[in-house]
């Protein structure tokens, strides 16, 4: 026996520092690999970092959204760390028999707890089958692959209940309380001899040691390197709060100096940052962010996920072909994998990765074009990945470095570049819009100039204000407001220009900066300190974007002032609304700035107000589809992202949906008249329901977009 104990203990030392040392191998490969992107630079905040890690992976906030799902994942992540104290006991248990880990008095209860845990987790795994299975949940993949960890942690479950079965009846223990589980296997088999219980207990010993060590190597090199990359991502993440993009250096003299092209963008996967790459190894595939995707959901071809898979499996076999590592291991197991011949530059399929294209072979264009911007795919990755700043990056390399881009979005650029706004309407007439009610006082700074007066918040009516006329009312609304509560304030008129959030989600980093650079000396000749906007692109830019090239000032946007003014009492609400009104929640508002309370408790402010919740509300709102510049693009595929919006805000029955984004007004009033509901459900801004509330004024609005 002796001699078969020395055996067993120089195989399993020889396994294991095999297992152990593939395992680290492939992680030292697949950090090469994110080490091709470009370094990236983060602040030191580790006191919010450690804090993220403990809200988002200790705490599973996101995964608890899908509260089934994320059932399931804290079974499973708790059960799994505790239940590896139990592994350690089980394989002491093999190489010392009739010995355990030394917990003396405490060894019953922890034994008792071990089984529990044990089951937990295959009732977890049991319950995660169904959903994927049987329940077919259309976000998960189904297949060999996707099953594989299943079977892993089934079989890891099984083999230590089972050995602990027969290890009851090796060493002729009498059934315990403390195993209920072992003790109902050794039961049932009961007849066995105890040299026959021995050698079950090592076939089911070994059969854990091989799963065990197994599942170590599979883990880094599948859709599983989650459990090493999501960490890592999420303490990271602090650096890419609110959706803000990086900008990109237009340093002449540093291009001239280099003998490469010049290449704005991502147009290879070197390119993306290795935060950026980081992400496509954190990536779980659960398909959460396919699932809440507006373009996704309307039939569009963009599925985030797929984004982010698709460019990791091209970084794998492009990593390996530049790096010389191996991307599987045991290579010897998957010498015919594209990731393991790239390896050899002599192989025609090294060279073949490495022609690949990632815009066209890898991504297509459609995909690029088919995304809002809104974040939904963001909020609910459980590992916080960053989608958009990688769809947009590479968007910015068809638009500067390429030249490609939608017609429609192309000629609203050029308006953009040339009058200032995405319609190419005179840049004279950006101010006239305050005829429309010429006793409201509207002065513009250069007038406040010239009386010699000072303001105290500089009013940025957006493009979509000042020449929109739907938007035109949602501007002459919100000036009667502030000149009723006495608020001082003044317009650019004529010399405000484009805030530069259309350019720039649409890829023309360029354009935007000049604008940027334009509003910012314009700003800063007017003493601007603060503004306030009707339009959550622009107060997102403002805030979150505008400070990299040199803005100091605060940025309000109009619901929050409105709110403060009537909780300061300068504004009372005391005509009856008597409608019942729901809420459509802006990203760029909402999701990108976590402004969800303001709108709300204006409109609950409002006399007769019967306010209801869409579905879909605050964090988990849905796009109204206008983002990331689709406002200005034709959707050709699929269905209408508003209308799908519009549809899911009738649910709730209301007579008025409100906003507070005039581009989301104006999608939802599209939509209230595709659905041929526009005489029975008005739309309105946050400021128009409460000017009605204060002015007494009538309560249907003209429906014109």
């Amino acid at each position: 026996m002796e001699a078969l104990l020395w055996v067993n203990w120089i195989a399993f030392l020889a396994i294991t520092i095999y297992a152990v040392l593939l395992f680290v191998k492939v992680v030292r490969t697949r950090i090469a690999y994110i080490k091709l992107g470009r370094k990236s630079e983060y602040d030191q905040d580790v006191k919010q970092r450690l804090k993220d890690i403990w809200v988002y992976v200790f705490g599973q906030k996101k995964l608890l959204k899908d509260m089934k799902s994320g059932i399931i994942h804290v079974m499973m992540f708790y059960g799994f760390l505790l239940v590896q104290f139990g592994a350690i006991d089980y394989i002491w248990k093999g190489l010392n028999p009739e010995s355990h880990l030394p917990f003396g008095i405490f060894y019953p209860g922890f034994v008792f707890f071990q089984e529990i845990v044990t089951l937990t987790i295959l009732v977890a795994v049991v319950w995660a089958f169904y959903r994927r299975y049987i329940e077919k949940l259309v976000r998960l993949k189904r297949g060999f692959k996707a099953g594989l960890v299943l079977i892993f942690i089934g079989t890891l479950m099984v083999t230590v209940l089972a050995g602990n079965g027969f290890e009851l009846i090796w060493h002729e223990h009498s059934l315990t309380w403390s195993e209920p589980v072992a003790s109902a296997i050794a039961a049932a088999f009961m007849w066995m001899s105890p040299t026959v219980a021995a050698v079950m207990f090592y076939i089911m010993w070994w059969i854990h040691l091989v799963a065990l060590l197994a599942f170590l190597v599979y883990v880094p090199q599948s859709k599983h390197a989650h459990l090493i990359a999501g960490p890592a991502n999420v303490y990271f993440n602090q650096d890419k709060k609110h959706g803000k993009l990086q900008p990109i250096n237009f340093d002449m003299d540093e291009m001239e100096e280099s003998d490469e092209e010049p290449s704005f963008g991502v147009g290879k996967v070197e390119d993306l940052s290795e935060l950026q790459l980081l992400d496509l190894y954190a990536c779980v595939e659960c398909g959460r962010c396919t699932d809440v995707c507006p373009a996704s959901g309307s039939g569009k071809m963009l599925s985030p996920m797929d984004v982010l898979v698709k460019i990791r499996d091209h970084l794998t076999e492009k990593g390996a072909a530049v790096t010389g590592k191996s991307a599987w291991v045991p290579s010897y197991a998957f010498a015919d994998s594209a990731g393991n011949q790239a390896v050899d530059p002599n192989n025609s399929l090294a060279e073949q990765v490495m022609n690949q294209q990632l815009i066209g072979d890898v991504v297509t264009e459609e995909e690029l074009w088919a995304c809002t911007t809104c974040r939904n795919c963001e909020d609910a990755c459980p590992v916080m990945n960053q989608h958009v700043d990688t769809i947009i990056d590479l968007r910015r390399y068809l638009v500067m470095t390429e030249g490609k881009m939608d017609p429609d979005a192309q000629r609203a650029m050029m308006n953009i570049e040339r009058q200032g706004n995405p319609w190419g309407l005179s840049k004279k007439d950006r101010e006239n819009w305050r005829e429309m009610d010429e006793t409201l006082n509207i002065p513009t700074v250069k007038e406040m100039s010239k009386e010699g007066e000072e303001f105290e918040y500089l009013f940025w009516v957006s493009s979509m204000g000042a020449y929109d006329n739907r938007s035109q009312k949602i501007a002459v609304a919100f000036a009667r407001l502030m000149n009723k509560a006495g608020v001082k304030f003044a317009i650019l008129g004529n010399k405000e220009r484009n805030s530069g959030d259309t350019p720039r989600r649409l890829g023309n980093e360029f354009l935007f900066q000049e604008l940027a650079e334009k509003n910012i000396k314009e700003f800063e000749k007017n003493d601007v300190k603060k503004i306030v906007t009707i339009d959550p692109h622009a107060y997102n830019i403002f805030k979150n974007e505008y400070p990299d090239f040199g803005f100091e000032g605060e940025v309000y946007h109009h619901t929050e002032l409105l709110a403060e003014l009537i909780n300061e009492g300068r504004l009372e609400p005391h005509e009856a609304v008597n409608e019942k009104i729901t809420f459509h929640d802006s990203c760029y508002l909402g999701r990108y700035n976590e402004v969800y309370n303001p709108p709300r408790d204006i409109l609950q402010s409002i006399p007769g107000v019967e306010y209801v919740e869409i579905e879909r509300n605050r964090e988990n709102g849905m796009c109204c589809g206008a983002g990331g510049g689709m406002m200005w693009m034709e959707e050709t595929t699929g269905n209408r992202v508003n209308v799908a919006r519009t549809e899911q805000a009738l649910e709730v029955s209301p007579n008025t949906i409100s906003s507070g984004c005039p581009y989301c007004l104006t999608m939802l009033t599209d939509g209230t008249k595709a659905k041929e509901v526009d005489e029975e459900v008005t739309t309105q801004d946050v400021a128009e329901v409460l000017e009605r509330s204060i002015f007494g004024e009538p309560a249907k609005v003209e429906q014109t977009a």
